[in-house]
Order: C-alpha cells, then structure tokens, then sequence
C-alpha cells in the first residue's frame, strides 16, 4: 500500500497509525513529524506566507478566490512517480488543501487508479471517525480502532475529571484579522474540555465575525487559535486580540499543533483546553498554552 497524503491532519493520521513506511508523498506544509518533509517527496505546494501578517494573508486569499486561482500547487510529475494506492485529501475547506475534485482529475490526467479518500470531519466524533477511516481503506483497522480506543480513553478521562464544574463562556478565535468564529470540531473541543462554546458555528465553517460581536456573546475568556500558527504566532497575536477585548482573560494555544487539524492531536487540544478552564484538573506542557491578559 503505497500513501499519498495531501494535508498535514492526514500525514498525522498515518504516522499516528505507524504506517509510516507506507507514505510516499507529503505537502510543504507537513510539519508533523518535522522528519515527514524531509523523508517523503512533496506533492503539493504553494506560497510561503510566514511573512505576511493575518490581514495580508486574508486579502491574498481573497484575491485569489476572486481570480478563480489556486492557493495550491499539484506537482503531478511527482505525483505519477509515486504511482500512489491510496491518496488522503479534503473537500472541506479550499484554503486548508487542495479539494478531492481537483486530485480526482488529476488522477485521471495521469491514468493513475489510486483510491481517493476525502476527510470531512464536522464534529469531535467525526475526526475519531476519520482516524479509523483511514485505517480501513489503508488496511489496518486494527491499529485504528486500537487508537481511537485510547483517544476516547483520555477524552472519558477529562470529562470524568471536569463533571459537575462550572462550564465557563469560550469565544475561541480561529483567525484575527477579520475576526473568525470557531467552526466545525472546535467546538466541540471546548464542550469537551469541560467549557461552554460561545460565538462559534459547531459543525458549520468558520465565518467572519467583529469584536463587538464577540464581545456580546459575553465570554468568560477568549481563547486565540489561528490556522497556521503554532504557540509563537499565536500568542503574538492573541496581544492584538487583548486590545479589542478590554477586560477579558485572554490565552493562547497552539493551533496547528492542538486544534485545527483533525487529527489525533485534538485529544491533546481538549486536555490543554482543559488546563487553561480547569487549571487543578491538568498541566499541559508549557509549549502549548499561553496567557496573554
């Protein structure tokens, strides 16, 4: 079974599951394990952005869905080199990778037979799903249900140690300039973690909002989580989000690495979440979470 995965949640899922010998192909963007870029060939490509402040990347996005251009690069000479069995891809979010309709056709420019497995999760129970979704077509169901065991086990852990606690008010931003809401999963991330999600879309896409918009849904806390970023970036950002929102305890989290790519990571998002609304229940490492104000 060779492997080709097409967004950084999937290149996680396989190593997760230690199928790893049978990844072949990976994105610029799969960090996770740091050795996945350097071992496997890159596919997929596209601009570096780590020099562009949020509302530069938003207008740039924004420009390119008006000129019907890619964010993303296929690289199909690669792509047919690798002579894939199974390719890992999405059609949830355009900015995030590159759609199923656009593998499907290039797959069949190439003549290449590969199944073509699109992760979708809406909810918590949708990425376990996809963990296990992805061991079935790659044919270790096994070692999946086996991991999604354990992922539940701590999750059942958390939740035994946050009953019956006050549920504190959560506005989790997933992008600062404009202002997102959270959407599909993370909700339900903070629901786990024993808090009450507030201006946020569970199971829908993430939308733009405004401060004050957030600010009337009156949270307890704010908790900044943009895609892209890890605790660094975040908690630079979370300092811009601290001057819109006077008064309102605000943190940081490391989004990549815990919250917004659906993969076994979340798990270790609902127990940093978890430390940051219950701070007696656990103690994430210090990489994860920061508190801005």
């Amino acid at each position: 079974m060779r492997i080709v995965s097409l967004l950084p949640s999937a290149t996680e899922i396989v190593y997760a599951l230690g199928l790893d010998d049978n990844l072949v192909g990976v994105t610029f963007e799969c960090d996770e394990p740091a050795r996945a870029r350097s071992d496997k060939a890159v596919v997929v490509g596209g601009r570096d952005t780590s020099g562009m402040t949020p509302g530069e990347i938003d207008a740039y996005v924004r420009a390119q869905a008006a000129a019907g251009a890619d964010l993303y690069h296929l690289h199909r000479d690669a792509l047919a080199g690798l002579d894939p069995d199974l390719v890992l891809t999405q059609d949830l979010c355009w900015v995030c990778a590159l759609p199923s309709g656009t593998v499907n056709e290039a797959l069949d420019y190439l003549g290449c037979r590969a199944d073509v497995l699109a992760l979708d999760p809406g909810s918590l129970d949708d990425v376990l799903a996809s963990i296990e979704a992805v061991a079935g077509r790659a044919g270790a169901a096994e070692r999946g249900a086996a991991l999604v065991a354990g992922l539940r086990e701590r999750l059942a852990d958390v939740a035994a140690r946050v009953a019956g606690r006050p549920s504190p008010r959560v506005a989790l931003v997933e992008w600062v300039d404009p202002p997102f809401t959270a959407g599909h999963w993370v909700p339900d991330l903070v629901v786990a973690a024993g808090g009450r999600p507030v201006a946020a879309a569970p199971g829908e896409r993430s939308v733009p909002t405004t401060w004050a918009a957030i600010a009337a849904a009156e949270p307890d806390l704010v908790v900044v989580s943009p895609c892209g970023y890890h605790l660094e970036g975040a908690a630079e950002q979370a300092r811009a989000v601290a001057a819109e929102l006077p008064g309102i305890a605000v943190w940081a989290i490391d989004a990549d690495g815990l919250i917004v790519r659906p993969g076994p990571r979340v798990v270790d998002g609902v127990e940093a979440l978890a430390a940051i609304l219950h701070p007696d229940v656990t103690r994430p490492r210090p990489d994860a979470i920061r508190r801005v104000r």
